[in-house]
């Protein structure tokens, strides 16, 4: 049964405003993805599908609310896409708040209760990873998926409660057999990881005695390939000779590259089922799949499906160990930035800390589903097909990269162009090195990137001025300098750090004092210098006291 709530309502037992008899029903579900009713009604039902109402219908995991959004009307029906109630945690800000070293469940509780408005959600976890996130001017929904990202863990809806679970789905038994008991499966192979005959090469350069591991699994196709494994957890201090440091090299060497070989000795594959198998519960679910083609036996699992909520069963039913995305080349570009940053650490050492972490972790986000369209005269990277209901979209032609986040007929904000300028909102940086710096607000230290240092060079290359965490310090030539702090206040000091002159509250001191015309004590007394003559001889020079009232 299919029925019409209000925009407010949080009471799903009833039947609500009205029960729907749609044409179409159909609940789309994705980890850690998308989840929506794909509806169309006849247009009896019009002035109850409004923006902004609630429709519960159907799913394996029992009732579920989806909002109406955008519907479309035409002559004869209604459709439209009803979004899952969780996409509600969008219109949710948290302006700032610090999860500071807790696990999972206790960050979703943190960041759920510093939401403004107040969040129409509860959250639960059973993740017990424990981390930190420093969450900014960010959407409920934008916190979540962080979250995921820094803690790991699938997202479970379930109406207005949001969970993270560490495991999901269940093993039913469930058996797919290619080519026997189902035809109508399509399947797609990628072979480009697969290897069943491997040279491991680990920590400077070393092999393996016998130079190769193989996997059981053997093709017609050799698939022969070398990998270069990182080492770096073994320390020579922390063995007593060389030859037992080179030792334990080896033995980890040949323990990871067996590892490596056994993972990488099938295809990875991703399967569409248009059937409907009754022991499927949900995302997550254990499919074990025989391909009889290839003579593969794989343990999948279910990473989509499409419900129909008419009919009560599965119409499509994706699982794998699969998907394709831009991870490979994602993975390129993070050990080639790592690799730079390492070579120009002897110039400069900048700590990016949380917003590093959380900047990285949005664009593998945006990278794990990407698809790269090749449409005439530009090519699309999008994070949805098809392309028109895409929302993060990355545009490149003839004029430079362009980025959007509304769309490909949305405002392009953030731009690369071909004569070399930079437009963009935000940027991250590990070194870099400007003639002029044109901007508002120049932001240094905080928690979360340590201490900003400001350093002045004068035409020499020397050290004129020193802005940091303990203040603003200018130097003099001869060693000594200025300081100006909280705790010092204002003060001089001589090349040997001794004070010479500072300010205390309301206070001037000195050790000495070279006045050259005059000094006024109180706003009464003036000192000033005078000078005696008798016609044009100076007969005495020194001080004369001068009443500063009027009148005096």
């Amino acid at each position: 049964m299919i029925r019409v709530f209000g925009q407010t309502d949080r009471d799903f037992s009833s039947n609500g405003d009205i029960v729907l008899r749609p044409v179409r029903a159909i609940v789309h579900k994705e980890d850690n993805g998308s989840f929506y009713l794909d509806l169309v009604t006849d247009l009896s039902y019009i002035d109850y599908l409004l923006n902004g109402n609630i429709v519960v219908a159907p799913t394996p995991q029992g009732d579920q609310a989806f909002r109406v959004y955008n519907p479309t009307v035409t002559r004869k029906k209604i459709s439209v896409k009803c979004r899952h109630v969780f996409y509600d945690s969008e219109n949710y800000l948290i302006e700032d708040s610090y999860v500071s070293n807790k696990n999972c469940n206790d960050a979703l509780d943190h960041l759920n209760n510093a939401t403004e408005p107040q969040s129409a959600f509860t959250t639960v976890s059973d993740v017990s990873t424990v981390a930190s996130f420093r969450c900014v001017r960010k959407s409920l929904a934008e916190a979540v998926e962080t979250v995921i990202e820094r803690w790991g863990g699938h997202l479970v809806r379930d109406n207005f409660q949001i969970g993270i679970r560490a495991n999901i789905g269940a093993d039913n038994g469930v058996t797919v057999r290619y080519g026997k008991n189902l035809k109508d499966i399509s399947c797609v192979y990628d072979w480009s990881n697969v290897v069943t005959k491997l040279m491991p090469v680990g920590k400077d350069g070393i092999l393996l005695p016998e130079k190769y591991v193989t996997s059981a699994n053997q093709y017609e196709i050799p698939y022969t390939k070398t990998v270069s494994f990182d080492q770096n957890e073994i320390e020579e201090d922390s063995y007593s000779t060389n030859a037992a440091y080179l030792e334990a090299l080896v033995a980890d060497l040949r323990q990871k590259a067996q590892n490596f070989v056994e993972a990488h000795s099938v295809p990875e594959v991703n399967y569409t089922l248009d059937a409907n198998l009754e022991k499927i519960t949900d995302i997550g679910d254990t499919v074990e799949v025989i391909d009889s083609r290839l003579g593969l036996e794989l343990e999948t699992h279910v990473i989509s499906y499409d419900y129909d909520c008419v009919l009560g069963k599965y119409k499509t039913i994706q699982f794998g160990n699969f998907r394709q995305t831009l991870e490979n080349f994602a993975s390129t570009m993070t050990a080639a930035s790592e690799r730079i940053a390492t070579e120009k650490a002897e110039e400069t050492r900048v700590v990016l800390g949380a917003e590093l972490t959380e900047a990285t972790a949005r664009i593998w986000s945006a990278l794990s589903d990407s698809y790269v369209i090749y449409d005439g005269d530009k090519i699309l990277v999008v994070d949805a097909l098809p392309k028109e209901s895409a929302t993060n979209v990355i545009m490149i032609n003839s004029g430079g990269i362009a980025f959007s986040q509304t769309g490909i007929n949305g405002v392009f904000n953030s731009a690369w162009t071909i004569d070399g300028t930079l437009n963009m909102q935000n940027i991250n940086v590990i070194n870099l090195t400007a003639d002029l710096i044109k901007g508002g607000t120049l932001k240094l230290g905080s928690k979360l990137n340590e201490s900003g240092t400001l350093e002045l060079y004068n035409e020499q290359n020397s050290l004129i001025g020193l802005m940091n965490k303990d203040g603003l310090k200018m130097f003099g030539q001869d060693g000594s300098y200025v300081l100006l702090n909280r705790s010092v206040g204002f003060a001089g000091f001589d090349k040997n750090g001794n004070k010479v002159y500072w300010v205390s509250e309301d206070e001037f001191h000195m050790r000495k004092s070279v006045v050259e015309e005059e000094i006024t004590l109180c706003n009464q007394l003036r000192f000033i210098p005078i000078t005696i003559t008798s016609g044009n001889d100076i007969v005495n020079e020194g001080i004369g006291l001068v009443s500063s009232v009027s009148g005096g």
